[in-house]
C-alpha cells in the first residue's frame, strides 16, 4: 500500500467516524426530545422554583357609628391534583369521574355532565397536578363542593386545591362610594382606600412555588410557608345614615334641576369631623355617578357664599357697621357693570344687603373702603389660611387660588370689587365649608378630618383629630355681627321661604354664581353654580353644611336650587338628633297615666321604657298596669305559661294573644280590635288541643 491510499483510507475512516458519531448525537436528541422528552420537561419544571408574595386580608372601613363601609371577602380558585392518592387507581377514578361530573354540572349549569366528564378525563390523561375546575367561587359555593364525590375524600386524597383570593366589597354600594375610594398599585390611590393603604393593605406572606408541565406554577407544599399579615381596619368619621340622606337629597336635586353635577358636604362643628360627602356626576338623561370629588377637588369661583369673608374684613377693621347704609342695584367699575340680578332695593342697611345678596352693595363697600390699600384686604384672606390647602387625610385636594396685588393677573381697578362678591379665585366647597364652620365654631377655624382612628385586632394603632388652622379668626364683636348677619339671610333674606324652619334656627347663606366655560370665558355660554353654605341649629351649631349644584337648566338661584337639598338634610338630621332638640320640663300630676303598653313579652317592653327614662316594676295584679306608684315606675305584669293549661292572654295585643294561644293547640276566634279584654276559656283551666277560644279585643 503506497503513502497516498495509506493517507486516503485514515482520512475516510476518521470522516465515516465523525459522521457516525454526528448520527449518533442526531439520534439521541431526537430520542431525549421525542421519546423522552415528557419526562426530562417535567423534572426541569420541577426543579425551577420561586417564592411569590401571597396576598394579605385587607383591613375593614368603617363608619363612626361603627357600620361596614368596605371590606374583603374570601374567594377562591379551585384546582385539582388528577393524580392525588385517593384517586391514583384507574379503577377508583374511573368509578367516580362520572358522579363528580354529574354533581358539577347541576352546580355550575355551564356544562353538560358528559362535558364535564370529558374534560376530567383528559386531564387524567394528561397527568394534569394544577388542573384549573372554576374560578371565582364564594365560600358557600366551597362549602358545598367539598361535598362532591371525589373531593369529599379529603384535602390531600381527593385531589381537590383551594387558591384563596380576597374580593374587596362595599356593603353599603354607592354609599361614600368615592370618599371610601380605591387602591390599585398601578393607578393613583383614591380615598381612604388609597390614603391609608400602608395600614390597610397589611403584610403580604410568602408561599414556595414551582412550575410544573405546561408552564403553570403550584405550591410546593399545601401551607404556606410565611403567612400574610392581615391589614388594620380603619375607622372613618362618616355616619352612614347621614350620608344617605345627604346623597338622596342631592341627587333628587340634580334630577329636578337637570344639572351636570353637584356635591353635599356635613361636617360637624366642634370636631371638624365629616359625616357625609356626596359627589354626583351626570352620566345620561336622569342617571348620576360618583365619577370625581368636586367637594375636595373641584376648584370654581365661589359666587355670594364668599361674601361672608368680605363683611368680615370690614367690620373688623371698623370700616363698616351692620346698620351702614349702603346703595343697591348697579354699581359701576371702569370696563364693567355689576348689577343684582334681582333689581334694587334702594339703600338698605349693611345687614339687609347681606341678607339680600347685593352684589353691587359689597363691590362698593370693598372698593371704597380698599381701593389705596388694596393688600390690605388680600392680607386678611391669607390671615385665615384661604389661600393655602387644608392638609386633608385623603388625596386629591385643589390647592386654593386667592389673588394678591402682587398677581401678575391683578386688575388694579377691577379684581378687588370682583373678589368681594366670590369672583377672580379659586376655592373648593370644602374650603368654603371650612370657614363657615370656623363661624359656628365660635372663630376656631379647624381643619376637616375623615379618618378619626385606626385599629388592628381591637387595639388602638393610631387616632386622629382635627389639627387647628386658627385659633380666632376674627373678634367676638365682629363674630357675633357676622352669625347675626347669617341668621338674617334665613329670616329676612333670600332664605326665608326655603330654608327656615320654625323648629329650628339655621345660618348660612345663598351663592349663585356665574361660571367660566373653560378658556372661553363667560359670555360664550351661560352656566351657573348653585350653592348654600351654612350650619344648624344656628344657636348652638352642631353641623354645618354646603350643597352645590354645577349646571343646572332648570332654574339657577341658589334659593331654589341649593336651599331645598340643604333644608331636607338639615331636617332629617335634626329630626334624628335628640341633643339637638331643646330640654322640656315634664311634670306629673295626681294620677296622670304612663305610657300604656299591651301584655306580653317582657324584656321588649322594660327595654322601651328604660330608653324613655321610665322605672318598670313586676306587679301580680293586672289592674296595677300603667299606673304611677311612689318610685314614678310603671307596673308591668309578669304572664306566666303552664303546661297543659289554657294560658292567660288578656292585657295582650292581638299577635301576641293569637301565637300563645296558637302555640298552646287552641283555636282562637277574635272579636274586635285594641287589647283583649275578655277570654272564652278560663286561664288555668285544663287545656283541650283543638279546641276553639274567642278573645274579645278593644
Amino acid at each position: 500500500m503506497n503513502i497516498r491510499t495509506d493517507i486516503l483510507l485514515r482520512v475516510y475512516i476518521a470522516f465515516g467516524l465523525i459522521v457516525l458519531l454526528a448520527f449518533a448525537v442526531l439520534f439521541k436528541l431526537f430520542h431525549v426530545q421525542i421519546s423522552e422528552g415528557k419526562k426530562w420537561r417535567a423534572m426541569a419544571d420541577s426543579l425551577s422554583t420561586k417564592y411569590v408574595n401571597v396576598e394579605a386580608v385587607r383591613g375593614n372601613i368603617y363608619s363612626v357609628d361603627g357600620s361596614l363601609l368596605a371590606t374583603s371577602i374570601p374567594e377562591y380558585e379551585l384546582r385539582m391534583d388528577m393524580l392525588a392518592g385517593g384517586i391514583e387507581k384507574n379503577e377508583v377514578f374511573n368509578e367516580k369521574v362520572d358522579s363528580l361530573a354529574e354533581k358539577m354540572a347541576r352546580f355550575f349549569g355551564d356544562k353538560s355532565w358528559r362535558e364535564y366528564s370529558s374534560m376530567l378525563r383528559q386531564a387524567r390523561k394528561d397527568g394534569e397536578r394544577w388542573f384549573l375546575i372554576k374560578r371565582n367561587i364564594s365560600h358557600q359555593e366551597l362549602i358545598e363542593i367539598k361535598k362532591f364525590p371525589i373531593f369529599n375524600l379529603g384535602r390531600y386524597r381527593g385531589g381537590l386545591i383551594v387558591v384563596q383570593k380576597n374580593k374587596r366589597i362595599l356593603p353599603f354600594k354607592s354609599l361614600a362610594a368615592r370618599t371610601i375610594g380605591y387602591w390599585n398599585e398601578n393607578v393613583q390611590p383614591v380615598g381612604l382606600e388609597g390614603a391609608y393603604g400602608d395600614f390597610i393593605n397589611g403584610e403580604s406572606g410568602r408561599q414556595l412555588m414551582r412550575r410544573i408541565a405546561g408552564g403553570t406554577w403550584a405550591p410546593v407544599n399545601k401551607d404556606i410557608e410565611i403567612a400574610p399579615k392581615d391589614g388594620a381596619d380603619i375607622i372613618s368619621t362618616i355616619d352612614i345614615n347621614m350620608q344617605d340622606v345627604a346623597q338622596n337629597a342631592l341627587l333628587k336635586q340634580l334630577i329636578k334641576s337637570d344639572a351636570d353635577h353637584g356635591c353635599v358636604l356635613l361636617m360637624e362643628v366642634s370636631t371638624g369631623e365629616i359625616r357625609a360627602i356626596a359627589n354626583y356626576t351626570r352620566t345620561g338623561e336622569g342617571e348620576y355617578k360618583e365619577k370625581f370629588n368636586y367637594a375636595i377637588a373641584g376648584n370654581q369661583d365661589p359666587g355670594s357664599t364668599f361674601k361672608v369673608a368680605s363683611y368680615m374684613a370690614l367690620l373688623e377693621d371698623n370700616l363698616v357697621d351692620t346698620n351702614t347704609l349702603v346703595e343697591t342695584g348697579t354699581y359701576k367699575i371702569p370696563g364693567h357693570l355689576i348689577k343684582d340680578s334681582h333689581g334694587s332695593i334702594g339703600v338698605v342697611t349693611v345687614k339687609k344687603a347681606f341678607e339680600e345678596s347685593s352684589n353691587a352693595a359689597i363691590a362698593k363697600l370693598v372698593n371704597t373702603a380698599y381701593k389705596d390699600n388694596q393688600s390690605k384686604f388680600t392680607d386678611h384672606l391669607y390671615d385665615w389660611h384661604l389661600n393655602e390647602k387644608l392638609g386633608l387625610q385623603i388625596p386629591g385636594e385643589a390647592s386654593p387660588v386667592i389673588k394678591n396685588p402682587e398677581y401678575k393677573s391683578w386688575n388694579k381697578k377691577m379684581t378687588l370689587p370682583q373678589m368681594a362678591y366670590g369672583y377672580e379665585m379659586q376655592l373648593t366647597p370644602l374650603k368654603m365649608l371650612t370657614f363657615y364652620n370656623a363661624i359656628a365654631n365660635n372663630g376656631k377655624y379647624v381643619a376637616p378630618i375623615f379618618v378619626k382612628e385606626v385599629k388592628r385586632l381591637g387595639t388602638s394603632i393610631e387616632k386622629f383629630h382635627a389639627r387647628v388652622i386658627n385659633d380666632k379668626i376674627c373678634s367676638d364683636a365682629t363674630l357675633n355681627k357676622i352669625q347675626a348677619m347669617l341668621e338674617g339671610v334665613i329670616t329676612e333674606g333670600t332664605g326665608k321661604g326655603i330654608i327656615y324652619n320654625p323648629l329650628y334656627k339655621v345660618a348660612g347663606k345663598t351663592g349663585t354664581a356665574q361660571v367660566a366655560d373653560a378658556n372661553k370665558g363667560y359670555r360664550v355660554k351661560r352656566q351657573y353654580q348653585a350653592s348654600f353654605c351654612g350650619y344648624f341649629p344656628a344657636d348652638n351649631p352642631k353641623y354645618s353644611l354646603i350643597v352645590v349644584v354645577n349646571g343646572p337648566k332648570k332654574g339657577y338661584y341658589a334659593a331654589q336650587v341649593a336651599g331645598p337639598p340643604f333644608r331636607e338634610i338639615a331636617d332629617k338630621i335634626y329630626a334624628n338628633d335628640l341633643e339637638m332638640y331643646i330640654p322640656v320640663q315634664q311634670r306629673f300630676v295626681g294620677n296622670t297615666k304612663m305610657p300604656s303598653s299591651k301584655a306580653g313579652y317582657n324584656k321588649a317592653t322594660q327595654k322601651v321604657y328604660k330608653s324613655l327614662g321610665i322605672k318598670t316594676f313586676f306587679a301580680s295584679n293586672s289592674e296595677l298596669i300603667n299606673t304611677i306608684d311612689t318610685n314614678n315606675g310603671i307596673a308591668v305584669k309578669e304572664v306566666k305559661l303552664y303546661p297543659n293549661a289554657v294560658p292567660d292572654v288578656t292585657g295582650m295585643g292581638l299577635k301576641d294573644a293569637v301565637f300563645l294561644l296558637g302555640n298552646a293547640g287552641l283555636k282562637p276566634v277574635v272579636k274586635g280590635s285594641g287589647k283583649v279584654i275578655k277570654q272564652s276559656l278560663e286561664p288555668g283551666s285544663r287545656l283541650v288541643k283543638g279546641h276553639p277560644i274567642s278573645i274579645e279585643l278593644k
